[in-house]
């Protein structure tokens, strides 16, 4: 996130405002790197959980006993969670787009994402499948007489070709959203054509605002469902890739329009209450009764639930988290590495734990804890050491320091 600069985007509501504007400081938005650790964490709680899930597809490890709260967790935080990660990144570009010409920005995508995004394709996927394929008796053998057959299909279409790059898919969307809307996010960034739009148009400052994501996400997610299994797959993270692209759209959206997010935090409780009843109405319609999600009116009802969510989630962190803390940048630098490895982690971990006799609560919190452990260690102990990897990770190179010495 890069620091924010006073610009004609994020006019004044006051001269008193424009005066403390041009003399204060740029500040960081130090509110969104906390969201961006605690949303991976949110993501790793989920994986964990759903190697219990009643509902899994076999993508992953599962338990042979599985649990009903375990079910739950997993189809709530699938409502909001991915798309708060596409919300974050496009308030991430907005601010890259600030300090970087084209030409960088694209460089800086392709090493951050698409680099990772190969690995996992191609260094991940392989032992990936191999113990998906083993422990669900669909293969016999080594892992080297596997290898062969890693490029046998599609993953998710019958074959083992992870074209996906398991959980890495979302770094390759980022990617090609960023190609394709870099266009339109230049535009409205510059010759403060923002500022214009929001200045014809101010209900779409205040209150209100939440009505645009929410009836854009409604109107995507409406269309892609009529195809369940061509575009509106949800086989990522819980929703189409094409209503991923409303979410990111949106989410530059609100970086040019702090007055929104100022509304988020005034109607944060309001916002949180309407979240848990769309959420439980949604759980009795469909987990409850089994309606079909896929209908026009859930089209709507998902909507409506993510951005009350993202809305509330975003209102309580910027009231209570807009604070810097000295574990805040270093946390922030490990969140892409630890999204790579947590899941081939997960996996490795689970294949030793899931045949243990103990009660589910207690094998979850074991393998979250033995994982997440071996996560950080891997990640302290040998990726920011080895600058190959931390290309391969997406982290910038180490800086080197140099000893200044004093010819006085």
């Amino acid at each position: 996130m890069e620091t924010q600069k006073a610009t004609a985007t994020q006019p004044p509501t006051s001269p008193t405002a424009a005066g403390e504007r041009a003399v204060q400081p740029a500040r960081r938005w130090y509110y969104l790197d906390w969201l961006r650790v605690l949303a991976i964490l949110s993501v790793f709680l989920y994986h964990d959980a759903k190697i219990f899930d009643y509902d899994s597809t076999g993508s992953m490890i599962s338990n042979t006993q599985r649990d009903w709260g375990m079910t739950l967790f997993a189809r709530i935080l699938e409502l909001w969670g991915m798309p708060l990660f596409f919300v974050l990144a496009a308030v991430a570009i907005f601010f890259s787009l600030t300090s970087r010409d084209n030409q960088h920005f694209l460089a800086e995508r392709f090493k951050r994402l698409f680099i990772p995004y190969l690995g996992g394709v191609f260094l991940l996927g392989p032992p990936f499948v191999y113990i998906e394929r083993i422990t669900h008796a669909q293969f016999t053998g080594s892992f080297w007489q596997f290898l062969p057959h890693y490029f046998d299909g599609l993953y998710g279409f019958g074959g083992n070709f992870v074209w996906t790059g398991l959980h890495l898919w979302f770094l390759f969307l980022l990617f090609l959203f960023s190609l394709i809307l870099l266009p339109l996010f230049r535009y409205l960034k510059q010759a403060n054509r923002a500022a214009v739009v929001l200045h014809k148009l101010p209900w779409l400052q205040g209150e209100l605002f939440l009505v645009v994501p929410i009836v854009c996400t409604a109107i995507l997610e409406a269309l892609v469902n009529l195809q369940p299994d061509g575009v509106g797959s949800r086989f990522f993270g819980g929703w189409s890739p094409v209503t991923y692209l409303g979410f990111f759209l949106c989410g530059y959206l609100l970086a040019l329009n702090p007055q929104a997010l100022g509304s988020f935090e005034r109607n944060r409780m309001r916002t949180l209450l309407l979240g848990l009843c769309t959420t439980l109405l949604y759980i009795i319609l469909v987990i409850g009764y089994g309606y079909s999600s896929y209908s026009i009116p859930f089209s709507f009802l998902r909507a409506l639930n993510a951005w009350l969510w993202l809305a509330t989630i975003l209102g309580f962190a910027r009231k209570y988290l807009n604070v810097n803390h000295p574990l805040l940048a270093s946390a922030n630098q490990a969140v892409l590495p630890f999204y790579i490895l947590h899941i081939p982690i997960i996996v490795i971990v689970a294949v030793f734990m899931i045949t243990w006799n103990i009660p589910i609560l207690a094998k979850f919190l074991l393998i979250a804890l033995v994982s997440f452990v071996i996560i950080i260690g891997l990640y302290q102990g040998v990726i920011v050491r080895v600058p190959f990897l931390r290309f391969l990770f997406g982290m910038k190179a180490k800086e080197k320091r140099t000893l200044q010495v004093s010819h006085s």
